[in-house]
């Protein structure tokens, strides 16, 4: 299976037109029909059902789009990391994360050491953990921001400094929005919006203690401005973590007893980096290093 072709595959699946795709290509219609049949038969499926005046990808095809559009970012990744400048340090480095305060910290991070080395380009990809885990496993990625803990066996990491507070978020005009701090008592019998993040959601559920069974769950997220607007609907209340982002006619108030957990950026150990990576991870450790060591 050749990329070439897996080109083309995507070039008909975003046109849904043969002809209009040979003509994008430069290469005739019944080049690109036999090029799609011989990938039909390679992998002993049909990608598409052809229509009248249009052909659209089947369930097989839709993978198919996935993985191919996944093979051309690594493609163009490797490319990138190859032939980046030997004498100037040069290329991409590819960073996922989620909602995090962590964020706002490797963005400091990420303006200094592009002063220092402006050819250096960045791919910020936001989604939740699930997301940036398979971002990393596949080489989509090459580090990322998760919320502690985390696999030592897997990942080689540093921790970053700001501390990630949970809260809720609720409409302004809610008397709950008045409140210093929320505790557990203060959400009986409230309809909640909650992480999809299954360990997110054991530690709310065991936070809440006894009053977990007073409440409900609405609704989950894995990422949240869309629950916020939710909120700001009047429909529940979400648990989630403090952000610099502010949404309109919303409050963000913190738990009581205090929620609160270390952010990290990992990679995967033992992996061969590019030049360019691993000097972004020796700036980074060294500019925190620096800040904890100013602060003492």
């Amino acid at each position: 299976m050749e990329l070439r072709v897996l080109n083309y595959f995507l070039m008909v699946a975003r046109e849904e037109n043969i002809t209009r795709a040979a003509n994008l290509l430069h290469i005739s219609q019944p080049t690109l029909s036999r090029q799609i049949a011989n990938l039909e038969e390679e992998l002993g499926t049909k990608l598409f059902t052809r229509h009248s005046h249009q052909i659209t990808l089947t369930e097989d095809g839709l993978l198919l789009r996935r993985r191919a559009q996944e093979m051309r970012q690594l493609s163009d990744k490797i490319k990138s990391e190859l032939s980046s400048d030997q004498t100037e340090l040069s290329g991409e480095i590819s960073i996922g994360s989620g909602e995090l305060q962590g964020m706002n910290e490797l963005g400091d991070i990420i303006v200094a050491f592009h002063k220092k080395y402006p050819l250096v380009t960045f791919n910020i990809q936001s989604g939740n953990a699930e997301d940036i885990t398979l971002g990393i496993e596949q080489g989509l990625l090459d580090m990322a921001i998760f919320i502690e803990p985390i696999d030592t066996g897997k990942y080689d990491f540093v921790r970053l400094i700001q501390k990630e507070n949970w809260g809720i978020l609720v409409r302004n005009d809610s008397p709950l929005a008045k409140y210093e701090y929320i505790e557990p008592k203060d959400l009986k019998n409230q309809e909640l919006i909650m992480s999809r993040s299954q360990a997110m959601q054991s530690e709310i559920n065991h936070w809440l203690g006894k009053y977990k069974q007073s409440t409900s769950y609405l609704s989950t997220y894995n990422l949240l401005y869309n629950s916020a607007i939710l909120v700001k609907r009047g429909l529940g209340i979400a648990l989630c973590l403090s952000l610099e982002a502010k949404y309109d006619d919303v409050t963000f108030v913190p738990l009581k007893p205090e929620l609160a957990y270390s952010s990290v950026l990992a990679w995967k150990s033992e992996e061969v980096t590019s030049r360019t990576v691993a000097a972004f991870i020796d700036f980074t450790k060294k500019y925190l290093q620096d800040i904890s060591n100013n602060q003492k």
